[in-house]
């Protein structure tokens, strides 16, 4: 091989080595950006939730349970957003603000004022709402729900999917799907609300045609206790603690 041949394949690497790494670097330019924009994203609405946190209060308890679960959110988002190296980690923290906006949304509506512009859907939040007040009994404990809120209805829900199950957004009287978002399961005893409350039997649903989607996605879970590992002898799936509110009254019934 001559010198201007060795000289000519010398080139043509030289070529591609400097054009990998320029696409290296335009690659790792583009994600930067990406991430950038996403921390933005997540700050701008964890901001905003921060604002309206600090600059809304309210006596009744539906207003001071949405307050609370919104400055939870915020909270959480806060961490969230000092640990976020990454896209989706920035993406999660925004959906946590987002979640505490909607709470916001619900105290401004407990309070009787202007709840704001929307806000963008949540990543769950495909369960419908609920369209009227339904009041069910189960193991001679009574739960209500509803679209409105009020001193029997206290607990706002944005709606979404818990553990597989989607649970409208509404007012309830107990929170009683916090057991289920916390253990990634549901317990037998919350199951049983569930199914009281939103089973298809009822004829008119009273949530729009969106928590189809919701309840058909979760129908196949089932229950069953050995599937649950639920003991009849421990309440704790159920009445849990101070959480579910239920107290003495639902720890025999669970």
């Amino acid at each position: 091989m001559g010198t201007v041949e060795v000289m000519g394949t010398w080139i043509v690497l030289a070529v591609l080595l400097v054009a990998a790494v320029a696409a290296v670097a335009a690659f790792v330019a583009a994600g930067n950006r990406k991430k950038a924009d996403a921390r933005e994203d997540a700050l701008r609405w964890y901001e905003r939730l921060g604002g309206q946190v600090m600059n809304l209060s309210g006596d009744t308890p539906a207003v001071r349970q949405a307050l609370v679960d919104a400055g939870e959110r915020y909270t959480a988002a806060g961490a969230q957003l000092e640990r976020s190296t990454s896209v989706r980690q920035y993406e999660l923290a925004r959906e946590t603000a987002l979640e505490g906006l909607a709470y916001v949304r619900a105290a401004r509506v407990a309070l009787g004022i202007d709840p704001g512009p929307d806000l963008p859907p949540l990543a769950g939040a495909r369960a419908g709402q609920l369209t009227k007040e339904r009041e069910v009994d189960v193991q001679g404990h009574r739960f209500r729900a509803g679209p409105h809120p009020g001193d029997a209805t206290p607990y706002y829900y944005p709606g979404g999917q818990v553990a597989g199950r989607g649970v409208p957004a509404g007012w309830y009287s107990e929170p009683w799907w916090k057991t289920a978002l916390v253990a990634g399961a549901w317990g037998v005893g919350s199951l049983l609300v569930f199914d009281a409350l939103f089973s298809p039997a009822w004829g008119d649903s009273g949530y729009d045609a969106g928590f189809d989607q919701g309840y058909d996605a979760g129908a196949d879970q089932g229950y069953d206790g050995g599937d649950q590992g639920y003991d009849g002898g421990d309440a704790s799936d159920f009445a849990g603690g101070d959480d579910f509110g239920g107290g003495d009254d639902l720890g025999g019934d669970f």
